[in-house]
């Protein structure tokens, strides 16, 4: 064969050697090929070496998949895309990382294929309907969270009576509400930003919400529906205690129980000749109606919630038509190691097929075209293996060549 460098090399023909015999001719058994460069020890070759474009579908390889229904009436619209990812094996996609990259290695945001500058990313149903619902769900979860501060902070009238009466409703109803706020900004996070990972957490973060919504509900219900009179008589008799009992009392305008002689607490308005009327009348006519209208809003609030988690579970995962940024991942990422590897593994096979000068020539040309002179190389065994076509040939590294 001529080795002129216009000549077009001749065709191979099947069969060919096996790619084990090229690989393993690529280093000793017991040997490193990084080994003899310190500079690439600390640097492993990509996993992508071992991958071939044939390998995908030709889906992947043209431009990626296409909306799954169109809704303006253009058939062939590709979808917009950010970053290299699985467009990264498509001929004449540049792999290799820019210089000071970290995470984003080698990937370009503004502009695609043609010069074009990428299109406006539009919100799809799925986003929309999910943006719809956290809107729902920071709306009432605010309002809450503001009633229960109101609530601590003694603002409404009788509100210090919940406080003594029914703290552990009060609490649950406050960690319900502020788990809420947080689960809300954490789904803003996840639908602005397109992180599925955040929208997942706020996918499991509706259910505790709901659990701590539901709570104070039954909490409430069960107390007012069986026995409101009696638990009223407990309570006053064993849990309130005297500070309890006065604060009661300086709120409803009562003294004692049932009259200044049976568990009152001593003030200055309540004493043995006061006129003012007992506080269990008053008492438990309030917190008939507190608990009322405790229970009614939390039942009323779990439909909503309850749409709005599995709004979340349908649509979290579709906020894009594509799945995750789009991008290479980094172990897959080529870098000069990677190259060395493939450039070398592709000169072998040149040897193998066509005999040493031939492979010399044509990797010297690849060299200089991609301008690959400073990349590391990997050294070879002193013979191919048993099964090369060439019997005892040898071929010394040509990346040492540049």
């Amino acid at each position: 064969m001529s080795n002129d460098a216009n000549a077009p090399l001749e065709p191979p023909n099947l069969p060919f050697s096996s790619r084990n015999s090229s690989f393993r001719s690529l280093s000793p058994k017991n040997e490193n090929p990084f080994n003899s460069n310190s500079d690439t020890k600390s640097i492993a070759p990509s996993l992508s070496v071992n991958y071939l474009p044939s390998k995908f579908s030709g889906t992947l390889l043209t431009g990626g998949p296409k909306r799954r229904k169109n809704w303006k009436g253009a058939a062939d619209d590709v979808m917009p895309k950010r970053g290299g990812g699985r467009e990264a094996f498509k001929s004449n996609e540049s792999r290799m990382p820019g210089d000071g990259d970290d995470d984003y290695d080698g990937v370009e945001f503004n502009t695609r294929e043609g010069g074009r500058t990428k299109p406006k990313l539009r919100w799809n149903r799925f986003k929309w309907t999910l943006f719809v619902a956290n809107i729902i769900f920071t709306g009432y979860t605010l309002t809450g969270l503001i009633a229960c501060l109101l609530i601590w902070f003694n603002v409404w009238t009788h509100a210090d009576i919940i406080r003594v009466g029914n703290r552990t409703e009060l609490i649950i109803s406050t960690l319900a509400a502020s788990l809420g706020v947080f689960t809300s900004l954490l789904g803003w996070s996840g639908i602005l930003l397109n992180n599925r990972a955040f929208l997942a957490t706020y996918s499991f973060l509706l259910w505790i919400v709901f659990a701590f919504l539901v709570t104070p509900g039954y909490i409430t219900y069960k107390k007012r529906t069986f026995n409101l009179e009696g638990k009223i008589n407990a309570q006053w008799s064993r849990d309130l205690g005297l500070e309890g009992r006065l604060r009661v009392q300086n709120q409803l305008g009562c003294c004692g129980y049932f009259n200044p002689f049976v568990e009152a607490t001593i003030s200055q308005t309540c004493y043995a000749r006061s006129l003012l009327p007992g506080c269990k009348a008053p008492y438990v006519a309030f917190e008939r109606m507190a608990l009322e209208r405790w229970y009614t809003v939390v039942f009323s609030l779990v439909p909503a919630q309850i749409a709005i988690m599995v709004v979340g579970l349908l649509c979290s995962n579709h906020v894009t038509y594509r799945f995750g940024k789009g991008m290479m991942p980094k172990a897959y990422r080529l870098n000069m190691n990677s190259m060395a590897v493939i450039m070398d593994n592709y000169a072998n096979q040149l040897a193998e097929q066509y005999g040493n000068d031939v492979a010399s020539e044509i990797l010297a040309r690849s060299r200089s075209n991609l301008q690959l002179d400073a990349m590391p190389t990997v050294p070879y065994s002193s013979s191919l293996s048993a099964s090369s076509t060439y019997n005892g040939a040898k071929y010394d590294s040509i990346g040492g060549k540049s």
